[in-house]
């Protein structure tokens, strides 16, 4: 099994790389849909949420109030820190586990981890390649406001809270220049794949 790190940051383009590797036969784990499940009603990261952030966090129906809990963590760094605290081991559990299902499966399989926040988790995943979705910070401005009406100086916050593109490059073994078209996009993840294989 080779495990492959996907990242990049919000409306970097991250998302498509990851369905153009699953059409090509990659097993793609979402850290987000993970992150998600991890804080559902009667998991243990739920309690400990609404044990650190108070019972406005929670809504009628017993799930997680994502507004409320958002608009909490993303206003205030240490708040920020204390969740990550309580979902990145959670995450990493659950993705561990994934990982092994997929290689117990087909030893042969190629299994991409699609992780936004990998740089800032700063868990240690055995990954054999980094890969790094880039685009200008202006161009993932202006995706948010377009494609997800998200407010102008909304959008630049959300960038501003995480990682910089600095300190992913860092971290990029291949880095995919999503600034183009989403055929410039997908040649280069499918060169990628070539690679991948010939490292089987």
């Amino acid at each position: 099994m080779q495990l492959i790190g996907l990242t990049g940051g919000i409306a970097s383009g991250k998302s498509t790389i990851a369905s153009r590797l699953a059409e090509h036969g990659a097993v793609v784990v979402d850290a987000d849909r993970i992150a998600r499940e991890v804080v559902e009603p009667g998991r243990p990261a739920l309690a400990a949420i609404a044990e650190r952030f108070g019972p406005n966090v929670i809504a009628a129906d017993g799930s997680l109030d994502r507004p409320a809990l958002g608009a909490i963590v993303f206003a205030d760094e240490e708040a920020r820190l204390a969740l990550n605290a309580i979902t990145h081991p959670a995450v990493l559990a659950e993705s561990t586990a994934r990982f092994e299902a997929a290689g117990a499966a087909d030893p042969d399989a190629i299994v991409v981890y699609d992780v936004p926040l990998l740089v800032e988790s700063a868990n240690e995943y055995p990954f054999e390649l980094v890969v790094v979705a880039h685009a200008a910070a202006a161009t993932r401005v202006e995706r948010l406001v377009a494609l997800r009406g998200m407010d102008r100086a909304e959008a630049e916050r959300r960038i501003r809270s995480q990682a910089t593109d600095e300190e992913r490059l860092a971290v990029a073994d291949v880095v995919i220049d999503t600034d183009g078209s989403l055929e410039h996009t997908r040649q280069q993840v499918d060169l990628l794949w070539e690679q991948l294989r010939s490292r089987r």
